[in-house]
């Protein structure tokens, strides 16, 4: 089993929190060995995390977070995955499979794969005890690829055809949807008619990197548009 990858940790909030405790980095040391048994950090180790020269692991995490008497939400950059989103949550695995109604062990492997397999029941436990957004819970339950992919064609034919199948991806209501696929279809395409009309080749290039540019990103323009609908 690999380990699990480092958490997105807020090295500017950790050391900005401590300074106004009016704690040191040896007070903060001091408490995670004493308060949580973690005998061999050292205010240098705690200089190298606030300095984003290392990353605290889970654990870690925890216990800073309660040394600083902060959550440990506080102290991650935005959560990309399920794990991240529980420990910025402050749960335990074990809490998380309790409340989707899985066994611990069950839940814990979908975790560490990142392959989450929950029923829809579930997945709607999993966005609540979580407090997912819903870009997040696309994000953490697979569904992003699927969701570019369909994206990706939409832009590229006719995107009137690909609003059931997004909607079925992500619960929009369709009209928001028609607007958003339209939008996209309208942005990708004047990308796409640039770089035929533009005379220079730099300039022909340069709109289809855009353009290319534009598809990798799709997903996130995607989610622009639907938080800038009215």
């Amino acid at each position: 089993m690999q380990p699990p990858s480092a958490l997105p940790f807020n090295a500017l909030a950790a050391r900005r929190i401590r300074a106004a405790l009016g704690m040191g980095p040896e007070h903060v040391a001091h408490g995670m060995r004493v308060s949580y048994g973690l005998g061999y950090v050292t205010p240098d180790l705690v200089v190298a995390w606030e300095r984003g020269v290392a990353s605290p692991s889970g654990p870690e995490l925890t216990a800073l977070a309660g040394v600083l008497w902060c959550a440990p939400g506080e102290l991650i950059g935005r959560p990309r995955s399920l794990r991240e989103h529980r420990i910025a949550r402050g749960l335990r695995p074990e809490d998380v499979a309790r409340a989707v109604g899985l066994e611990p062990p069950r839940y814990l492997r979908m975790e560490e794969r990142e392959d989450w397999r929950g029923t829809e029941r579930q997945s709607a436990a999993l966005a609540d005890v979580l407090a997912l957004s819903l870009p997040d819970f696309v994000a953490v339950t697979g569904r992003e690829e699927h969701l570019a992919g369909l994206l990706r064609s939409a832009v590229g034919t006719r995107w009137q055809g690909y609003v059931r199948p997004v909607g079925k991806a992500v619960p929009l209501e369709r009209r928001l949807l028609e607007k958003v696929l339209q939008q996209l279809h309208q942005d990708y395409q004047g990308q796409m008619v640039a770089s035929l009309s533009w005379g220079g080749t730099s300039a022909a290039g340069e709109a289809g990197d855009a353009g290319r540019d534009f598809l990798d990103r799709i997903v996130e323009h995607f989610w622009t548009r639907v938080e800038a609908a009215p």
